[in-house]
């Protein structure tokens, strides 16, 4: 058997999407500092902020998408309360 891999990057050369011969594999997601702030693989899925300090704290789906909102809309003057609401 073959020791193949397969590796996925983003424009920034983010490793995105990981797959290996045993079938590990997982998908992360980055914000536009380059930090991971959603990682998933088969034992769970995570989401992250960073503070100040650029340390990364581990929060909630929730707190996740209430992040995307809010910048959302304050990237988004033309945005309807809808969107922000996530209907």
């Amino acid at each position: 058997m073959s020791n193949k891999e397969i590796k996925e990057y983003d424009k920034n050369n983010n490793l995105i999407y990981f797959k290996n011969q045993n079938g590990s594999e997982f998908w992360q997601e980055y914000d536009e500092n380059n930090n991971c702030i959603h990682y998933k693989d088969s034992y769970g899925e995570y989401w992250y902020k960073y503070d100040k300090d650029n340390k990364r704290i581990r929060i909630t789906h929730q707190e996740f998408k209430q992040i995307e909102r809010t910048k959302l809309y304050f990237n988004n003057k033309k945005c309807s309360r809808f969107e922000i609401m996530d209907i």
